[in-house]
């Protein structure tokens, strides 16, 4: 449950640093001192929503480097790193993509894509990973999160992301307005918003930021079944990715730091299916299954 609730915060992070930033600015008093402007807040909304999804798109690869100290593989210094490069790039070229950064960190058995856009991507993978695994299930793995790059998922995923987050703002601050009106009712001195409105502002941040993360891993979930989908058409055959998922399945995945626990090819379990970025490895496998039919 620790694990969950650490993505769920910071998915909210950059909103709530924003929404304080606006506060303290005198935003919210602005958009509330002459009632409430429907129009200005859905702008504002707007502007924070978005704007945190995509500073986080943009620092994606950066953050992805620093966090799991990954290795960029720019000239290849043994026969693995060669056949990961060569590997990566014939996948990327079946899938109509630009060359990907190719990289490998110290870890237990798993893989991540990530980047800004389709031609400006990174593909690594964990030492455990490349220990644990065949060399097909390595592609397989490798087909998998080529195929997340090139179904744009990461772009996707920001703007659901921002979707969200704006409408988490606006509602959050429509219903700060009407609580801080009713409970300063026949106060004709006051001017801007109160502490009831801080307070419920704050309080609904967080209860419909939570609610909003529920729709965001669905998402998620659900572009993990396309890439998988994805690697078995990049394969030819969906064996070898419901072989790469059967022996992930039986191993300890190290869950990736924060900012990327929705991009690896395994997340870590939950208390809740609801806040899992992952569908079980049996779902998976059951629906590789039914596509080999």
């Amino acid at each position: 449950m620790k694990r969950i609730l650490l993505f769920i915060v910071t998915n909210l992070a950059v909103m709530l640093v924003l929404s304080i930033a606006a506060s303290v600015l005198g935003v919210n008093r602005y958009l509330s001192a002459n009632g409430l402007n429907m129009g200005l807040l859905l702008g504002f909304a707007g502007i924070m929503g978005f704007g945190g999804a995509f500073i986080s798109l943009l620092m994606s690869k950066f953050m992805a480097k620093w966090s799991t100290g990954a290795r960029i593989i720019d000239s290849p210094e043994t026969s693995t790193e060669f056949w990961l490069v060569e590997t990566v790039r014939k996948l990327s070229a079946k899938a109509g993509l630009a060359m990907p950064e190719v990289a490998i960190y110290e870890g237990a058995p798993n893989a991540f894509a990530t980047g800004p856009s389709r031609n400006n991507s990174l593909v690594a993978v964990s030492t455990g990973l490349l220990q644990s695994m065949s060399k097909e299930e390595v592609e397989a793995v490798l087909a998998h999160e080529v195929s997340h790059v090139a179904n744009g998922d990461m772009v996707t995923l920001t703007l659901i992301q921002g979707v969200v987050n704006t409408f988490v703002i606006f509602l959050s601050r429509i219903v700060g307005y009407f609580v801080d009106s009713a409970l300063r009712r026949g106060d004709r001195d006051s001017s801007g918003p109160g502490i009831g409105y801080m307070v419920t502002v704050f309080v609904c941040d967080m209860l419909f930021g939570i609610l909003a993360s529920i729709i965001v891993m669905w998402f998620s979930r659900q572009r993990e079944f396309r890439a998988d989908a994805g690697a078995a058409g990049l394969m030819g055959s969906p064996r070898p990715m419901m072989a790469a998922l059967q022996r992930l399945g039986g191993m300890t995945v190290e869950p990736l730091p924060k900012s990327l626990a929705s991009s690896g090819i395994a997340g870590a379990p939950g208390w809740s299916s609801l806040f899992a970025s992952h569908p079980s490895m049996e779902e998976r496998i059951a629906a590789l299954a039914a596509q080999g039919r």
